[in-house]
């Protein structure tokens, strides 16, 4: 088996379908068929079969899945091992963060860095989606979690807090929201996934009895659903408070702080790109001593 055999067949263990395992791989899903196939050809063997709801593995390919899962972890740390060599500013750095840290503080900050070093291109991700370190999704993560794991090099960047926010019209239709009253009202909250997060906790507490107007992972969604009107939510307060349009609320519930961690795998963070990137980020949190969630 090649190694792009290997990639194919870890793919789709993984993701369980051909068009998530392409998305993966960033390729398509009748390349990803074509691949699956021609493996399976050349090898003579059957290590996925398809389901109605997914590929699965055969008892084969849970016999070798952990040994193809060991050879990407060599290969990868080799792939560390070479790129943390790499001395030049210039290059793609691939960062991860949730959506309204990445627009608030992180593309100002390298807006600033790229004045310095306009040959480093910074992929930007706010996938919700917690991407590996260690398997090389991305090269510097920004987290509203601590991290876990032996070989991530992480700093904490500092405390985000987080506010009941309203539209003056919805403020103006529905009246001021209580905790006696909340069955009046709407409120926009995380998915099912992201329920034990405090902001999402402390608006349940605070409104029990509130119709859920939507759901989404995206904070960004949330403030705009808030002024358009939707109902009411928990979003960042130094974000929500640029909107005129938008009331405060007291609730009587306290919001618990989140704290904001970078991390970054200990192979890679003395690169001179990732501690650009990095030394940027810092910069723009520091600048921020005052955000909200």
């Amino acid at each position: 088996m090649e190694w792009d055999d290997l990639q194919t067949f870890l793919a789709i263990a993984r993701e369980g379908s051909l068009s998530a395992a392409a998305r993966a791989l960033k390729t398509t899903q009748p390349t990803m068929g074509r691949r699956l196939q021609a493996m399976e050809t050349r090898i003579g063997a059957r290590l996925l079969e398809r389901h109605p709801r997914g590929y699965v593995l055969t008892s084969l390919g849970e016999t070798v899945l952990g040994n193809v899962e060991r050879i990407e972890a060599e290969v990868i740390a080799t792939e560390r091992a070479i790129s943390g060599k790499d001395i030049a500013l210039e290059g793609v750095v691939r960062v991860t963060c949730v959506d309204v840290v990445a627009s608030r503080i992180l593309a100002p900050a390298i807006a600033k860095m790229q004045c310095s070093h306009p040959k480093i291109t910074v992929e930007l991700n706010t996938d919700a989606r917690a991407l590996n370190l260690n398997r090389r999704e991305a090269d510097i993560a920004v987290r509203l979690t601590r991290f876990d794991g032996n070989d991530l090099i992480v700093k904490r960047l500092g405390t985000l807090k987080g506010g009941f926010f309203a539209s003056k019209e919805y403020i103006k239709k529905f009246g001021m929201p209580s905790t006696e009253n909340s069955e009046k009202h709407s409120i926009i909250t995380v998915l099912e996934d992201q329920s034990h997060l405090p902001e999402a906790r402390a608006l349940i507490q605070a409104l029990p009895n509130a119709r859920v107007a939507i759901v989404t992972n995206s904070r960004e969604t949330m403030l705009s659903a808030a002024l358009n009107g939707i109902g009411i939510c928990c979003v960042p307060r130094d974000r929500a408070l640029e909107e005129p349009t938008l009331v405060e609320l007291d609730l009587g519930i306290e919001i618990e702080p989140r704290e904001v961690w970078l991390g970054v795998h200990k192979d890679m963070r003395h690169m001179p790109r990732i501690r650009a990137v990095i030394d940027a980020i810092s910069a723009g949190f520091a600048e921020c001593k005052k955000i909200g969630l």
